[in-house]
C-alpha cells in the first residue's frame, strides 16, 4: 500500500515535470532512489529511462530546463502531492536554510520520506519535528534507513519509528550499531527484543550508555525485574527518576520487596507495566493506595536524598585518587557482586 502510493508520487511528480517548461526534465538520477525501495527501482528506472526519454523526443525543451532540479520551488511542491499551504510551509523552511546543504539536499530528503510510503502530511509533520533532515546526504539517509530494516525494524515498524522519531535518521549508523551490541552484551537482551526496543522506544538511541546501565541494573537487581518484562514495560520511554520514584514509594509503603538470590518475596510485587504504563493518578489509587499529597511529598524527599548521596559522592571522590583505584579493583573481583552494586554509584545530572 505504501510503496503504491510512492510509486503514485514519483510517476505523477515526474511526468508533470517532464513536460514542463520552467523546470524541465525531472532526473532522478541525482536521487538514486534504487537502494530504497525493491517496488521503487523497478519504476524509477522504467521512468527515467522510458517515459522520459520518450518525452524528450517528442517535445525538445528549452536547453535550460536538462539541468537536473536541484531546488525546491511552490509549483514543484505542489506537483509531489503537498497542498499550497503545505507547499509554502516546506518552502519557507528551506528558504531559511539557503546556503546550508538543505537546498543540495532537501529533493532527496523528501523523495525518501515518500519512497517510505509516508504520505504529504506525514512528510511535512516529520519535517517540523526534524527540520535538519532537510540537510543530511542522500547516501547517508539510504544508509540509515538500509540499517534500521537490517535491525528488524520493517515495513509498518519503520514508518512509525521514523514518523514518532524521525531524529532517529540523524543519527550515524556507527552510533546506532554501538548502542545495539551494549543492549545485547551489557544487558543481555535478545536481538528481537532490541528490535522491539527500537520500535517502542526509539529514542535510547541518544541516551548516555552510563545512566542507561545504570536504569537497567537498578530494575534488574534492585527490583529484580527480566528482561522480557523490561520490554513489555516499554521500560526506556521512562527517566529513571520515574523508575525510581514509583518503586521506592511502593517499597517504602511495604507494597515492594527486592526479590532474595532465588527470586523469592514474601509478597506478592506488582509487575512492572502496572507501575510504569499507567498515569500517576492511576498508580496511586490502583496501586500505592495512596494520595498526590503524599506523593509529592516523597519526591521531594527523594530528590533530597539524592541531592546528599551526589555530595557525599563528590567529596569522596575529591578525597584521592589511590582510593578510587582500590574501589575499581575491588568492583573487578567478582562480576556478580560488580553488577549489583554498579545501580549505587552517583547518577549524573
Amino acid at each position: 500500500m505504501g510503496t503504491r502510493f510512492a510509486a503514485s508520487q514519483v510517476l505523477r511528480w515526474t511526468l508533470r515535470n517532464a513536460t514542463h517548461s520552467v523546470f524541465g526534465p525531472l532526473q532522478f538520477g541525482r536521487c538514486q532512489l534504487q537502494p530504497l525501495c525493491g517496488g521503487g527501482r523497478l519504476l524509477c528506472s522504467s521512468i527515467s529511462q522510458g517515459t522520459l526519454q520518450s518525452t524528450q523526443h517528442t517535445h525538445e525543451p528549452h536547453p535550460l530546463s536538462r539541468q537536473p532540479v536541484t531546488e525546491l520551488s511552490l509549483p514543484s511542491l505542489v506537483d509531489m502531492g503537498f497542498t499550497d499551504s503545505q507547499a509554502e510551509q516546506i518552502y519557507d523552511a528551506t528558504s531559511k536554510l539557503r546556503g546550508t546543504s538543505a537546498s543540495k539536499h532537501a529533493l532527496s530528503t523528501l523523495t525518501a520520506m515518500f519512497v517510505l510510503g509516508l504520505n504529504p502530511s506525514s512528510v511535512l509533520k516529520i519535517l517540523e519535528k526534524c527540520p535538519e533532515l532537510y540537510t543530511i546526504n542522500e547516501l547517508q539517509l539510504q544508509q540509515r534507513i538500509g540499517n534500521m530494516r537490517k535491525l528488524g525494524l520493517v515495513e509498518g515498524s519503520l514508518q512509525r519509528v521514523v514518523s514518532h522519531f524521525p531524529q532517529i535518521l540523524t543519527v550515524p549508523v556507527k552510533t546506532v550499531t554501538h548502542m545495539v551490541l551494549f543492549l545485547r552484551e551489557k544487558c543481555q537482551f535478545t536481538s528481537q527484543q532490541v528490535t522491539d526496543i527500537l520500535r517502542d522506544s526509539p529514542a535510547v538511541i541518544l541516551e548516555d550508555k552510563e545512566q542507561l546501565e545504570y536504569k537497567f541494573q537498578y530494575v534488574y537487581y534492585r527490583m529484580g525485574v527480566k528482561q522480557a518484562d523490561m520490554v513489555k514495560s516499554r521500560l526506556f520511554r521512562y527517566t529513571l527518576e520515574e523508575v525510581c520514584c514509583r518503586h521506592c514509594f511502593l517499597e517504602r509503603r511495604g507494597l515492594y520487596q527486592t526479590p532474595d538470590k532465588k527470586g523469592q518475596t514474601t509478597i506478592i510485587n506488582s509487575k512492572l507495566d502496572s507501575i510504569l504504563k499507567i498515569d500517576l493518578d492511576t498508580f496511586l489509587t490502583d496501586v500505592a493506595n495512596g494520595s498526590a499529597e503524599e506523593y509529592e511529598v516523597f519526591q521531594r524527599l527523594m530528590a533530597r536524598e539524592w541531592q546528599e548521596e551526589e555530595q557525599l559522592q563528590g567529596s569522596i571522590e575529591a578525597g584521592s585518587d589511590d582510593d578510587e583505584e582500590e574501589d575499581e579493583e575491588d568492583e573487578e573481583d567478582d562480576e556478580e557482586t560488580s553488577g549489583k552494586s554498579a545501580y549505587r554509584k552517583r547518577r549524573k545530572r
